[in-house]
């Protein structure tokens, strides 16, 4: 294991610092983190003028689904809007619909998308595809929905941040080989890809604490995948094990130079390409895992979200109202 790796940017060093650090999970710890509160839905939208509904979708097994529904308030609601579906971080393990909502809401704010955020089953307790079809399942109401909801189908983006990430990646490969439903792109933040953990990134940040290290990652992935290896992990659970990424919708990802998912991010992106697909890729020098979602007040965070919401912007004018 090399102990040489990218240093941090100054800014998020320093705002870094006063941050506790682990470099490991265990159950116990995880259930002291799950108990942690996310930011209070309504501190989010102070200030914003949307609106705010809970729904509930049936999995195939039952269970429910639970989507939270922000719409843009008072505007036309002849002009069909572009939709945000999100999924958030939390390394599989942790977090819910509210994580990084922030995120998602600054393109309700930019280009009145309707944002629909989904509450996907949690490993341990749930594993193997349970998460990825969780977020299938809400995927598949919001184009069934997408007349009452205000939605333009032709402009639905799935979006995600850490594993939210790699769970949009999956979600994107499940709709391409099912033949629906239709996105027009991905945005992949820091994406969590690969169960492998074998990355030179994933080495340079083990044995050390951070946000998000090569252990807790491994953590994270057991607790998904159980006992399977091998063949018997899904791509659409492990994106990165996909040996074919044609036929995706064009891509956005970005991630840190100072983190663990940096490779097999940046190899996601080379795939894209070598399958025909287009794919824009961004890594922030001295960004660590999340940073932007950590502390928004940075130089390079605001930078990295400008950047991202500027490609979005690209990508929706391509894309006209139905």
């Amino acid at each position: 294991m090399t102990t040489r790796r990218p240093g941090l940017d100054p800014e998020l060093h320093e705002l870094l610092s006063d941050m506790p650090l682990m470099s490991h999970l265990t159950p116990e710890i995880l259930t002291q983190l799950r108990q942690y509160p996310s930011t209070p839905v309504e501190s989010l939208l102070t200030g914003r003028q949307a609106e705010w509904r809970e729904v509930t979708v049936p999995a195939p097994d039952g269970a429910q689904i639970p989507l939270s529904v922000f719409s843009p308030a008072n505007t036309d609601r002849t002009t069909a809007a572009p939709c945000v579906y999100w999924m958030h971080g939390g390394g599989m393990v942790m977090g819910d619909r509210f994580s990084q909502l922030d995120i998602p809401l600054e393109w309700l704010d930019e280009f009145g998308a309707v944002v629909v955020s989904v509450d996907y089953r949690l490993a341990p307790e749930a594993g193997g595809t349970t998460l990825v079809d969780d977020c299938y399942q809400g995927l598949l109401w919001v184009t069934v929905h997408a007349t009452e909801l205000g939605i333009d189908p032709t402009r639905i983006i799935v979006a995600g941040a850490s594993a939210g990430g790699g769970l949009a990646a999956g979600v994107a490969l499940l709709a391409r080989d099912l033949g629906a439903p239709a996105i027009a792109a991905q945005v992949l933040i820091c994406p969590m890809l690969d169960h492998r953990n074998a990355t030179t990134s994933s080495l340079q940040y083990s044995g050390v604490p951070g946000v998000w290290t090569g252990e807790m990652n491994a953590f994270g992935w057991r607790s998904v995948l159980g006992g399977l290896t091998g063949d018997e992990v899904p791509a659409y659970v492990s994106p990165a094990l996909s040996g074919d990424l044609s036929g995706l919708p064009t891509t956005y990802i970005d991630t840190g130079s100072a983190e663990v998912f940096r490779d097999e991010d940046i190899a996601y992106a080379g795939s894209i390409w070598t399958a025909g697909g287009q794919a824009e890729l961004h890594v922030w020098a001295g960004g660590f895992h999340g940073f932007d979602a950590l502390y928004p007040q940075a130089h390079i965070s605001a930078t990295a979200r400008r950047t991202r919401t500027d490609w979005l912007a690209r990508v929706l004018r391509r894309q006209p109202p139905a």
